[in-house]
């Protein structure tokens, strides 16, 4: 590739900084993809995509090398020292080539292939379809309606091209509100709630000091009329009063009471793009902190103002669904209504339905009120070279606050902390089309489901990574986020996550799927040998039987034939399995063709017989224990996120690159697939027939 100057790098020391003083030296490898670091001691690889990578920085020359200090949009923060300040400086200009590309034809997704063929190209794109979610919400209904006219997406460009309105709405207030609302975003349905109150979305109002709009009010007014339950609904701008206050000199601003009737208005306060990104920074400088103190730490912590950010919107989302629940609609906007109107219509929906705390639901939610209303992912995210002051961790803090969520109500949602992860990293790598572009129309016009593999079509392979042992279904329909001070906490997991050190050796979570499948497992077995049990029982009785009447037509023998009758084990066993290989019965003997002549052979041949053996030994009924694991088999070191799996059929543990196989196992009764190694799926191929 012509960006890639040097492609390896040898004797470049990798500086941890907790371990500053036996720095890992290994070999330094550049590719059209990756950066890639090779420990040749512990044969410990350190992959970083070049779309995570969200700094360079060429750091003084030192008397071992010249430095480089890279940091990732993943939260990891990497120094490899390298000993020639020439092969320094040709590393640094082709990763800034590498890591944002000018054009978004350029990005990974268009050139990403599956290292073999788990997926087709086309699944995932199909798993959701706007028309479907909100058929889940019985929408359209007798007071909503699908309106046609942005099927061109003529109406607003930003948002999806089905829209629901209510029914009363015309076409001259529906095309008047798009004219007076930022951006064209007029106010959508975005949920129904099962109390026919709902929660619309769209952007603030161009009124300025006093302009307005009859047919803007109108649609607001056919809004709260669609919830028989209030006479009113709630206005909701999620800015703070301040903020809104300065939009309005520039002929922007928010509904004034006095013109919309039957609304009551509301300021939330959450801070603009530009706080938030500027609040991360300080976050990730404070873990950066060589020595850090706990009083340090926790004053860096406190001078970003994050968590305050997070509750902050936290705050806001249970206002939302505090009022749908007690039957009130709300309609939400920001500035533009695609960056704090979508985190507060999503986290509001979260609590109010268990539907979306579900794995499918969850990503449902986020191509309904981000993908299809317009988060601008590209722009937010820095998937190319633009505007830097337009990147905000926007999707993080959601994340964020979904899991402060988790952490409060943990039986409450089917995923883990590893599924939102896998989220926060896919939506910055760029690997899958999912997430590229800034609206519906930029996707449909990139052709992405043609051209790029989809997110959820990996994530269906790896379901069982990403569910929540302690999830209950249907235990609440609805649940409240505690926003008391000590409830909102630091996302090690998230911020801090390749740190050495500071996690437990296997996460809580692991371990109980790890339990929970071992029982899965076990549970299935014996229901298989419960089964077969059965039949060895069943043909047992109807031997006995068969017997029985045998001896009553004997007993009518005289004593002459009784008393000459050869007792011989052998005849009689042997006479017994003709009278078996002639029976109709289906019984788990018939086959064997064994008796006493022949017992030997049988034992050397593959026969039906074997079958039980081999449905015993499919199963390991001991796992070995996570604990004490530090190594794959293929020499992989385990570190603290890298996921421990078990083989269902040896009971070993190996690295997720050497259990990337499911198959049904005999030994099981439901036939479902189930993890296993290269090893045992190698000789399951030998076995069968």
């Amino acid at each position: 590739m012509d960006d890639i100057k040097l492609a390896k790098v040898e004797n470049v020391r990798m500086i941890d900084r907790y371990n500053t003083k036996n720095p890992t030296v290994g070999t330094l490898y550049l590719t059209a993809t990756h950066l890639i670091f090779v420990e040749p001691d512990s044969n410990k690889e350190t992959w970083i995509l070049h779309m995570h990578v969200a700094s360079i920085e060429k750091l003084p020359l030192s008397t071992t090398g010249s430095p480089l200090l890279i940091r990732c949009k993943t939260f990891l923060s990497v120094t490899f020292v390298i000993p020639k300040d020439s092969e320094c400086h040709d590393v640094y200009t082709s990763l800034l080539k590498l890591f944002q590309p000018v054009s978004i034809n350029k990005l990974y997704c268009f050139n990403y292939q599956p290292a073999k063929d788990d997926f087709p190209k086309n699944a995932g794109w199909d798993f959701f379809k706007l028309e479907a979610e909100f058929k889940h919400m019985l929408v359209p209904n007798e007071n909503w309606t699908l309106c046609s006219m942005n099927e061109s997406y003529e109406l607003c460009d930003t948002y999806p091209r089905q829209i629901y309105v209510p029914k009363e709405a015309t076409k001259l207030m529906l095309i008047s509100s798009s004219r007076f609302r930022s951006k064209g975003r007029l106010p959508a349905l975005t949920y129904l709630h099962n109390n026919k109150a709902s929660i619309c979305r769209c952007s603030q109002p161009l009124s300025g000091f006093s302009a307005r709009c009859l047919e803007d009010e109108q649609m607001l007014e056919a809004i709260r009329k669609t919830n028989p339950n209030t006479d009113y609904m709630y206005v909701v701008d999620t800015r703070p009063r301040i903020n809104a206050m300065a939009n309005r000199a520039a002929g922007k601003g928010y509904e004034n009471e006095a013109f919309y009737e039957n609304i009551k208005f509301h300021f939330l306060g959450i801070e603009n793009i530009h706080v938030q990104r500027a609040s991360l920074q300080k976050v990730l400088e404070a873990c950066e902190q060589k020595s850090p103190t706990m009083s340090a730490f926790l004053n860096a912590l406190e001078s970003s103002g994050w968590l305050k950010h997070i509750r902050s919107i936290l705050d806001t989302s249970s206002f939302i669904a505090n009022a749908v629940d007690k039957g009130v609609s709300v309609v939400v906007h920001c500035s533009d209504g695609w960056d704090r109107t979508a985190q507060v219509c999503s986290l509001a929906q979260l609590m109010l339905n268990p539907y979306y705390r579900t794995i499918k639901g969850f990503q449902a939610l986020i191509e309904k009120d981000w993908l299809a209303f317009g988060h601008k992912f590209s722009e937010r995210c820095g998937h190319i070279q633009t505007d830097a002051r337009e990147v905000s961790p926007i999707f993080t803090q959601f994340l964020d606050c979904t899991w402060q969520l988790m952490s409060q109500r943990s039986e409450s949602f089917e995923f883990n902390e590893r599924f939102l992860l896998i989220l926060h990293d896919h939506v910055h790598s760029c690997q899958f089309g999912t997430f590229v572009g800034n609206c519906e129309k930029d996707r449909l016009d990139l052709k992405l489901a043609e051209r790029t593999f989809s997110l959820w079509g990996f994530m269906a392979n790896h379901l069982n990574e990403y569910i929540n042992p302690l999830y209950k279904p249907n235990v609440d329909e609805s649940i409240k986020a505690n926003l008391a001070p000590q409830c909102i906490k630091f996302w090690r997991g998230m911020y801090s996550r390749f740190e050495s050190g500071i996690h437990p050796r296997e996460p809580l979570g692991d371990l109980l799927l790890d339990s929970k499948e071992h029982c899965n497992s076990l549970e299935d077995h014996v229901q298989h040998l419960t089964k077969r049990i059965a039949s060895f029982k069943n043909y047992i009785s109807k031997s006995a039987k068969k017997l029985q009447d045998a001896t009553s037509t004997t007993s009518k023998v005289s004593k002459e034939t009784s008393s000459t009758e050869i007792n011989d084990n052998k005849y009689n066993y042997d006479k017994k399995l003709s009278e078996l290989s002639a029976a109709d019965d289906d019984h788990p003997l018939k086959a064997s063709n064994m008796s006493f002549a022949n017992l030997s052979l049988n034992a050397e041949q593959s026969s039906p017989a074997q079958a039980l053996p081999d449905e015993l030994n499919s199963v390991a009924v001991d796992w070995k224990p996570m604990r004490n694991v530090t190594t794959c088999s293929c020499s992989t070191p385990f570190d603290q996120f890298s996921k421990k799996t078990h083989c269902w059929r040896c009971g070993d543990i190996f690295c997720e690159r050497c259990i990337d196989k499911n198959v049904a196992l005999p030994g099981h009764d439901s036939g479902k697939a189930v993890p296993v190694c290269r090893g045992c799926f190698r000789q399951m191929q030998k076995q069968s027939p």
